[in-house]
């Protein structure tokens, strides 16, 4: 039998021969010799066995992944602080004391569930929604086999080998529950992953939910994602320069488009203030009413906005840690984290943020960023008054800023570092910050200068 999980270890070996040294019946030099013998053959194994899980990543992601998080030491979640101040340890507990802390920033639920008269049927010259049983069955014969099962169990593996048979009849399902706006509430449970962001970890507030959802809703889901993309609401998402899951947008467009104007304004001799912004929970804060609205306003046909809306109501999940799962919480506002429908109705919800905004925004979801030219008291003044209307649309819209982490990056040689305020809260002044994963600060200055030079 192999040892730590390597074959070829020889089992005991290193152990006998360490006492047979230790009773005179080895010398010290054979006994070391064992040893050396023994590690190069745990090192062998061990580089023979990632190899294999390597070599073989494409058909087996799973064992891959599996290995590689096993190596971290942060795989589980540890103790947790829970609101009295006492740690939690047991599974079933931080289970329950995740799932209460998401649920607790969720809207009320008078305010987040639609009312009958915000939601309209399909007029009598609007033609019924098709769905092609090909794209279906391209779907399902797409899916990754290695990635785990929603609540309802159904493994993606059967539905891969399913696809020629149940392409049919689910497109006629999914033709079905789209003219009809009504959806299967297989389809509205999610098992939520808490996904560790930064701070301490004993903080719950720290986490971030995944949510994992039927695999059928799954595929539904991209088939309306392709409807609205393609529809007017696809050019609304790209409003005020949303870079983040849109088509041909990304993390080093937003960087690359947004520092450029930067440093273009830097090698000119302009003093310029960069305010970093951050919504507090907007995934999870969205107003379904205002969603089905802005959705409505954009052109989505009505069979449509009805769906997703019906889709967002009545939401319940469960949070897992460690194999435990915690009992279900209704879900009363905000798009699901980790759905394939989510960010669409998401970038849709937050488009209309840059409206009558007369300074550079830039936005990668909801991580948004604000600057502008403030050589004069006016390009200052400019800046206040977007602040200002960025925070009305807040109050509007039901989100709210996470103020502690809206921060203020002053650039520029002649900066005189004005204060500004979002709401009555005062902007904290900042050296560096990171902006979407890359370290940005005040030597951007020093970098301009000797480019130019």
């Amino acid at each position: 039998m192999a040892k730590r999980g390597y074959p070829g270890w020889p089992e005991g070996k290193e152990k006998k021969a360490y006492w047979q040294w230790k009773q005179g019946v080895r010398t010290k030099e054979e006994y070391t010799f064992l040893t050396q013998a023994c590690r190069d053959l745990v090192r062998k194994a061990k580089a023979a066995l990632e190899l294999r899980l390597a070599s073989g990543i494409k058909d087996n992601k799973k064992s891959f992944f599996k290995y590689i998080g096993s190596k971290k030491s942060q795989g589980n979640i540890g103790p947790l602080q829970g609101r009295t101040g006492q740690l939690v340890t047991d599974a079933r507990e931080k289970a329950e004391l995740f799932n209460k802390f998401f649920a607790s920033v969720f809207l009320s639920a008078d305010n987040g569930v639609l009312s009958g008269d915000s939601l309209e049927r399909p007029g009598k010259d609007e033609s019924p929604p098709t769905v092609i049983s090909d794209l279906v069955n391209d779907y399902l014969e797409g899916l990754d086999v290695s990635r785990s099962a929603g609540p309802d169990d159904l493994h993606l593996w059967v539905l891969r080998e399913l696809a020629g048979i149940i392409a049919e009849p689910l497109a006629r399902l999914f033709e079905d529950s789209w003219y009809s706006g009504q959806v299967p509430e297989d389809w509205k449970r999610a098992n939520v992953v808490p996904i560790f962001k930064k701070g301490r970890k004993e903080e719950p507030g720290n986490y971030r939910p995944v949510s994992l959802t039927s695999i059928l809703g799954k595929v539904f889901e991209k088939i309306i994602k392709g409807h609205i993309c393609e529809s007017p609401a696809g050019e609304v998402m790209l409003r005020g320069n949303q870079h983040g899951f849109v088509l041909g947008q990304s993390c080093l467009t937003n960087l690359g488009s947004f520092y450029d104007q930067v440093t273009k304004s830097l090698d000119g001799k302009e003093d310029i203030d960069v305010i970093f912004l951050d919504f507090q929970k907007a995934f999870d804060t969205v107003s379904h009413p205002i969603l089905a609205g802005k959705l409505r306003d954009c052109g989505t046909d009505e069979c449509t906005v009805t769906w997703v809306a019906n889709w967002l109501q009545g939401q319940t999940q469960r949070v897992g840690v460690d194999g435990s799962m915690s009992t279900w919480k209704g879900v009363g506002s905000g798009v699901p984290q980790g759905s394939v429908l989510g960010p669409v109705p998401f970038n849709i919800f937050i488009s209309d943020l840059d409206e009558g905004v007369e300074s550079t925004l830039f936005k990668f979801t909801d991580d948004t960023k604000l600057c502008g030219k403030v050589n004069t008291p006016a390009g200052r003044d400019r800046i206040q008054a977007d602040l200002n209307r960025l925070e009305k649309w807040a109050d509007q819209n039901r989100m709210q800023f996470n103020k502690d982490k809206c921060t203020v990056l002053h650039l520029g040689r002649g900066n005189q570092h004005y204060g500004y305020r979002l709401g009555a809260a005062p902007l904290g002044s900042t050296e560096a910050e990171r902006d979407l994963g890359v370290r940005i600060d005040s030597r951007i200055i020093r970098v301009t200068n000797a480019t130019k030079q």
